[in-house]
């Protein structure tokens, strides 16, 4: 899929019609981004914005996320468990102290 970030009303407003005149290449609209088919049509509307407004269009090409491929088995387990707690105000910090789950400070060291 291609992502497109715009950073200005006028860059917004394009991408906006954009969305709306071809909603068959459009996956998702998200207000200042929009996600679209990986196709040179939806190429096409990308480069076409950036064109139009230069650095105020962002492009990222991304694929779905697949948390069985990316991420370790700890890190689900413990997102399963604190969303499955018994107390819901309670922190992920507290919840994980003296348990299995990895801590936020280990997690935030480490990439996918």
């Amino acid at each position: 899929m291609l992502l497109v970030v715009t950073y200005s009303r006028a860059a917004r407003t394009t991408l906006r019609n954009a969305c709306r005149t071809h909603e068959e290449a459009t996956i998702r609209q998200l207000g200042r981004a929009a996600l679209f088919a990986e196709t040179e049509f939806g190429a096409f509307l990308a480069l076409r914005l950036w064109e139009k407004h230069g650095d105020d269009v962002q492009i990222e090409h991304t694929a779905p996320f697949n948390e069985f491929e990316a991420v370790p088995e700890r890190v689900r387990a413990a997102a399963e468990a604190y969303e499955s707690r018994e107390q819901p105000s309670t922190p992920y910090t507290r919840f994980a102290s003296g348990t299995d789950h990895p801590s936020p400070a280990s997690m935030r060291d480490r990439e996918l």
